[in-house]
Parts: C-alpha cells; sequence; structure tokens
C-alpha cells in the first residue's frame, strides 16, 4: 500500500522539473563541438550570428544560412554544397542549457533519424 502512494509522489516531483532553457544566450557566438567519429575523438569549432554560422572540421571550412523557428530551433543549410546530401537541410533543437554549454539534437529536415550532442560555447563574437 505505501508503495502505491510514493508513485504518485514521484511521479508528480518528477513532472515538475523542468530543464534550463536559456537559449537566447546561444544565438551567438563561438563554440565547440566534441564528439566521435570511428572511434577517434573530433572537434568541430564553428562561429554563429544571427544569419550565418561558419564551421570548422577536419581543416575544412564551410558556411551555412541560419534561420530561427523560435528561440531554441533552427535550420541549417549549406551555401555551397558540394553534393546532394550537402544541400539537405538540418534541423537543429536546443533540448537544455546549462553554464556554457547546451544540449542538442539535430537531424536532415523530413527525417526521423536525430542525433544528440553537447556544445561548448567558448567565446562571443
Amino acid at each position: 500500500m505505501k508503495k502505491l502512494i510514493l508513485l504518485p509522489l514521484l511521479l508528480i516531483l518528477a513532472s515538475c522539473y523542468n530543464a534550463e532553457h536559456n537559449c537566447k544566450d546561444f544565438k551567438t557566438g563561438k563554440f565547440k563541438f566534441e564528439h566521435e567519429v570511428d572511434g577517434v575523438k573530433k572537434v568541430t569549432l564553428f562561429e554563429r550570428n544571427d544569419s550565418i554560422e561558419i564551421e570548422t572540421f577536419d581543416g575544412k571550412t564551410d558556411t551555412a544560412s541560419v534561420r530561427w523557428l523560435n528561440d531554441c530551433e533552427y535550420v541549417l543549410k549549406k551555401l555551397h554544397p558540394k553534393n546532394r546530401a550537402e544541400e539537405k537541410s538540418i534541423g537543429m533543437k536546443i533540448l537544455s542549457t546549462s553554464g556554457n554549454s547546451y544540449t542538442f539534437e539535430f537531424g536532415i529536415i523530413g527525417s526521423d533519424q536525430k542525433q544528440k550532442g553537447t556544445v561548448t560555447k567558448i567565446g562571443e563574437l
């Protein structure tokens, strides 16, 4: 009986938890994204203003347009795609923020496949 009383209480407490969303703090700036590719740690550095994102990965620099849907969601579209895959827009959604970093999910627009990652803000523009 005690367990039946505790379960609703725990559910109520869990539903009160809200992830921090200070997305406006991450609209512009210099950022670092660390991730693994085939077991090797890779670093992507990028700068973003209201409408452009310039990304450097493996010594290559790319530029994409940024279209904000709301404070926490935006769409990236490469300005100079080199193939059909690069022509597809990528949806980005900030899930939560904490200090100088944010957790996000991203995927090709129209696809159900999403990936998650964490970005650290390393400076202002």
